[in-house]
C-alpha cells in the first residue's frame, strides 16, 4: 500500500501563561492510500491539533511531515495553500454551507478555484451529490434540508475532486443518532467503493468502531 502522509517525531505544545501544555510528543505515523483512520480521544487529548497539523492548518513545533515522499515546508504559506487546494478535502462539524446557495451551488463553489469549465463544474458537483444520495435535492438551500442532508452536501463538496485525503473534524457532532449513523456509513461506503481516503477526528463511538486504524490520543 502506498503511503500518502508520513509523520516523524512530531511535537506540538501550547503555552497558557507560563504553563506549557504538550499535546503531541514524538508522534510518528504513516497514513496509507485508501485509509479510514480515526483520531480518537477526549477533549484536550490532541486529536484536533493532530488533524490540523495533518491538514497543514497548523504547524508542528518540530518533526518531519512528508506528503507523497516530499517534505512539507511549513514556512511557505503560499506553498501550503496550493498543497491544500490540490490534495485535500475538508468536512466540518458545523457544515459551513453558504445559506443563499443551493446544494449544487455549494458543491460547485470551491471548484471555481480551478480551471474547469462551467459545464465541467456542474457535472462534477452533480456526480458528487449523486454519490451522497442527494440527486433529488440539488436545488434545495441549506435551510430547506435536515442536518443530515446538509452534512451530505458538505461531504459532496469535499469529495467533488476526489482529493488524496479528506479530513473530517467531528463530522457527527451536530447530528442526531440516526443521521450520525447514516453519515458514518456514507463515509465508509465512499472509502470502500470509491477508494477515497479519510482521516477523522472524533470521540463518537460509532465513528471509532468503523475505523480501519484508530489512533488513541491522550492516554
Amino acid at each position: 500500500m502506498d503511503t500518502i502522509i508520513k509523520l516523524n517525531n512530531i511535537e506540538k505544545s501550547y503555552k497558557n501563561g507560563k504553563v506549557k501544555n504538550e499535546v503531541l510528543t514524538n508522534f510518528s505515523w504513516s497514513f496509507e492510500m485508501n485509509c479510514f483512520t480515526v483520531l480518537a480521544g477526549p477533549s484536550g487529548s490532541g486529536k484536533s491539533s493532530l488533524l490540523n497539523i495533518l491538514a497543514t492548518l497548523d504547524r508542528p513545533d518540530s518533526g518531519i511531515y512528508t506528503l507523497d515522499g516530499q517534505m512539507v515546508n511549513f514556512e511557505n504559506r503560499k506553498e501550503l495553500t496550493t498543497l491544500r487546494k490540490n490534495n485535500f478535502g475538508f468536512i466540518f462539524q458545523s457544515f459551513n454551507l453558504i445559506p443563499v446557495l443551493s446544494a449544487l451551488e455549494n458543491v460547485e463553489l470551491p471548484l471555481t478555484l480551478f480551471k474547469y469549465s462551467e459545464k465541467k463544474r456542474k457535472t462534477m458537483a452533480m456526480e458528487a451529490l449523486t454519490l451522497v444520495g442527494l440527486k433529488d435535492k440539488i436545488g434545495k438551500r441549506p435551510y430547506e434540508m435536515s442536518g443530515g442532508e446538509q452534512q451530505r452536501v458538505a461531504i459532496a463538496r469535499a469529495i467533488a475532486r476526489h482529493p488524496k485525503i479528506i479530513f473530517a473534524d467531528e463530522p457527527t457532532a451536530n447530528l442526531d443518532k440516526k443521521n450520525a449513523w447514516n453519515i458514518v456509513h456514507l463515509m465508509k461506503d465512499l472509502n470502500e467503493k470509491e477508494g477515497l481516503s479519510f482521516i477523522i477526528a472524533s470521540h463518537d463511538d460509532k465513528v471509532i468502531q468503523t475505523g480501519k486504524d484508530v489512533i488513541q490520543l491522550g492516554e
